[in-house]
């Protein structure tokens, strides 16, 4: 059985490789968008008021779910808006 000796510079060495592996795989993963924005997440989005988008939504415009008091909104439903045209009041 032999033994090896590891010293602070072969970990130093270890953790820059593992780190610089990290950064790859980190890179190669596409970013996903994310199925459901909240209100607030839209509204900075869009760059609209409360109001605006309580018009959206009461118009239909837009879909939206209502799950206890927070209303979400599909990403998939704000690039159908988007594509459609902002309609006029935003």
């Amino acid at each position: 059985m032999s033994v090896e000796i590891i010293t602070k510079e072969d970990l130093q060495a270890f953790k820059i490789e593992l780190l610089a592996d990290l950064r790859m795989i980190i890179r190669e993963v596409p970013e996903k968008p994310k199925e459901w924005m909240k209100s607030a997440e839209l509204k900075k989005l869009l760059k609209v008021s409360h109001g605006t988008l309580q018009n959206l939504r009461i118009s239909g415009q837009l879909k939206f779910s209502k799950i206890g008091g927070t209303y979400y909104y599909r990403y998939h439903d704000l690039l159908k808006l988007l594509e459609n045209g902002m309609p006029k009041f935003l």
